[in-house]
C-alpha cells in the first residue's frame, strides 16, 4: 500500500473506528476478569511515576528491607500491561525473582495522550530506564542492575545496555527481536509494502493496539491465531492448564497504544534498516550497535518460532561484545495460548529455564 494512500484508506474515520476496536477489546478483556481469568499480582508498590512510566517494586516492605541482594529490572514490551510476568502464582517469574531473594522492579510502561506522541527509542530505551534506575538507587538498591526483557522489551533492555554498560551487571533477552532480514521477520513483507510508517503515525498519532495485532496477525497467522486455538484445544483436558491459556487470553486484550514516534522508529530504524544489529541506531546523540553491549549476556530463544525465530536473535548475541554469553532454548508449552509469551508463563519454562538462568546468574553455570 502507497503512503499516499495510508490517509485515504485509514482517515479520520478509519482511525476512530480502530481506537473503538480498542476500547472493545478492553471491554471483552473486562468480562474474562470477572469469569476469574484476571492476573493474581504480587503485592507492590510504586515508587516513581513520570508521563510513560511507574516504576515499581515488589514485595512487601519488610522483605525489601531485609533483603540487600542484587536487583533485577523487568521491561516489558511497550503496547500491553506487564502482568504476563506476574500472571498468577504458579507461573510468575516475579514471584521466581522474589523466591531467589532479589529486589524486583519493573518498569511499567502507561499509555500516553496523543500530545505525547513525539516520544521515541531514545525515551524508552535511555531516558526512561535511566528513571527506573534512578529510583532503584534511592530505594537503597544497588547501582548496577540486571536488564531482564522480553519481545520489544528486550530491544529497550539491550538499547539501554549498550548506552550504559557500567550501570548493567547482566542483560537477559527473552524471544526479543534484534536482527531483521527476510529470513528473520515475519514482518518483511508488509514492511517492504509500506514505503514508510510516518503517515501511519501521523494518521493515529498513538498507534492502536488493535491496529499492531492486526498487523501481527496477517504477518504470521500460524501464531496469532492457529497455534491459539490449537492450545486451547489441547488445554481442554488439563485444568491447569485451561485457567494459564484463559488468563494469557485475558492479558490479550489489555493493550494500549504505541506513541507515532516510536511506532515509526521501530519500524523504520530497527525493521526496515536493521540499524542496530549494523552498528548504526541512532538514540539521541549517540550511534551504538550490538558491539555496545558488554554485560554478561544470556539470551532465550524458542528454535520452532516463527514469530522470533533463532535468527532474530542468535546473530545480535554473537556480535555482542560480552565475555560471557549463553543461549538457552525453549520447547514449548500446553496452556500459554501465545507461544511467544510461554518462556514467562509456561510450566515447563518455570521448571526448566527459568532454574538455568538464575544459576547462571549465580555463576554455577560456567558458560
Amino acid at each position: 500500500m502507497q503512503a499516499s494512500h495510508w490517509n485515504t484508506t485509514l482517515g479520520t474515520l478509519g482511525a476512530q473506528a480502530l481506537k473503538n476496536m480498542d476500547r472493545s477489546r478492553r471491554a471483552r478483556g473486562d468480562m474474562l476478569d470477572r469469569a476469574g481469568y484476571g492476573p493474581q499480582q504480587t503485592p507492590s508498590t510504586v515508587l516513581h511515576t513520570e508521563p510513560g512510566l511507574n516504576v515499581r517494586r515488589y514485595g512487601a516492605p519488610a522483605d525489601i528491607a531485609a533483603n540487600g541482594g542484587p536487583a533485577v529490572l523487568i521491561v516489558p514490551a511497550p503496547i500491553k500491561r506487564p502482568y504476563i510476568w506476574d500472571l498468577a502464582p504458579d507461573v510468575s517469574v516475579v514471584r521466581r525473582w522474589l523466591e531467589r531473594g532479589w529486589r524486583v522492579y519493573l518498569a511499567e510502561w502507561v499509555a500516553l495522550p496523543d500530545t505525547h506522541d513525539h516520544f521515541g527509542l531514545d525515551d524508552y530505551g535511555d531516558d526512561l530506564l535511566a528513571a527506573c534506575r534512578r529510583a532503584i538507587a534511592a530505594d537503597g538498591g544497588p547501582d548496577q542492575v540486571v536488564l531482564a526483557g522480553h519481545s520489544l522489551g528486550g530491544i529497550l533492555a539491550a538499547i539501554h545496555s549498550g548506552l550504559h554498560p557500567d550501570a548493567v551487571s547482566a542483560t537477559i533477552l527473552l524471544e526479543s527481536p534484534l536482527h531483521f532480514t527476510p529470513a528473520s521477520s515475519c514482518f518483511a513483507r508488509l514492511i517492504d509494502a509500506t514505503p514508510h510508517a510516518r503517515p501511519i503515525a501521523d494518521t493515529f498519532r498513538q498507534v492502536p493496539g488493535v491496529f499492531l495485532n492486526m498487523m501481527s496477525a496477517m504477518a504470521e497467522p500460524q501464531a496469532f491465531q492457529w497455534e491459539r486455538w490449537t492450545d486451547r484445544w489441547l488445554s481442554m483436558t488439563d485444568p491447569k492448564a485451561m485457567v494459564t491459556h484463559m488468563r494469557v487470553e485475558r492479558w490479550t486484550h489489555d493493550e494500549f497504544p504505541l506513541p507515532g514516534r516510536l511506532f515509526t522508529e521501530i519500524v523504520e530504524s530497527l525493521y526496515r534498516r536493521d540499524a542496530f544489529m549494523q552498528g548504526k541506531l541512532t538514540v539521541g546523540n549517540r550511534t551504538i550497535g550490538p558491539h555496545d553491549v558488554r554485560s554478561p549476556l544470556l539470551s532465550v530463544v524458542d528454535p520452532r518460532s516463527k514469530l522470533i525465530p533463532p535468527a532474530a536473535l542468535i546473530p545480535f548475541h554473537d556480535a555482542a561484545s560480552s565475555a560471557r554469553k549463553k543461549v538457552l532454548h525453549y520447547e514449548g508449552d500446553i496452556g500459554v495460548n501465545l507461544q511467544h509469551v510461554g518462556v514467562l508463563v509456561g510450566r515447563s519454562a518455570h521448571e526448566k529455564i527459568w532454574p538455568r538462568i538464575f544459576d547462571w546468574l549465580d555463576g554455577r553455570d560456567a558458560s
